[in-house]
C-alpha cells in the first residue's frame, strides 16, 4: 500500500545513528545518504526516508500517528527497543512485550526516536 515514509529531522547526525541501530536490530542495513543530506532505508519494497524540512521549518512529529516496523520475532523486537534506547531513543507507553489486540496476540515495544517520532516494533505471534 505505501511506497515510502519521510519523517523530518533537526539533527540527521542523531537520527541516522538511532535509525542505523533499531533497523540493524530486524536486519535492516544502514541508511544511505543522498546529495540533499537525506537519509535512506530501504527493505522489501518499502523505504523509509529521513530529510531536514525542505520549508526550513523546525521538524515535528504527528501527535497520534505511529510508524510500526516489522519484526521477525520477541527477540527481535527487545533488540530493536534496546538499540533505541542506546541510541537516542526514549521508552513509552508499557514495557516490551505481549499484548493482546483484536487481530490476534502481538509481541510490541514503543519508542519515540530523536525528533519525537512515535515508533513501534511489532510480531505477529503464532495463533
Amino acid at each position: 500500500m505505501f511506497s515510502h515514509v519521510m519523517l523530518g529531522t533537526d539533527d540527521m547526525a542523531a537520527s541516522r545513528a538511532f535509525y542505523d541501530a533499531t533497523l540493524g536490530a530486524l536486519g535492516i542495513g544502514p541508511g544511505v545518504s543522498d546529495a540533499k543530506g537525506r537519509t535512506a532505508y530501504m527493505h522489501a519494497g518499502g523505504r523509509l526516508l529521513l530529510s531536514v524540512p525542505i520549508n526550513g521549518e523546525p521538524a515535528s512529529h504527528a501527535n497520534g500517528g505511529t510508524i510500526g516496523f516489522a519484526a521477525a520475532s520477541p527477540a527481535a523486537v527487545d533488540a530493536w527497543h534496546a538499540a533505541g534506547l542506546a541510541h537516542g531513543g526514549t521508552a513509552i507507553e508499557d514495557p516490551p512485550g505481549p499484548r493482546q489486540s483484536p487481530f490476534g496476540q502481538l509481541y510490541l515495544a514503543y519508542l519515540r526516536d530523536p525528533a519525537g517520532n512515535k515508533l513501534c516494533a511489532a510480531h505477529r505471534m503464532a495463533a
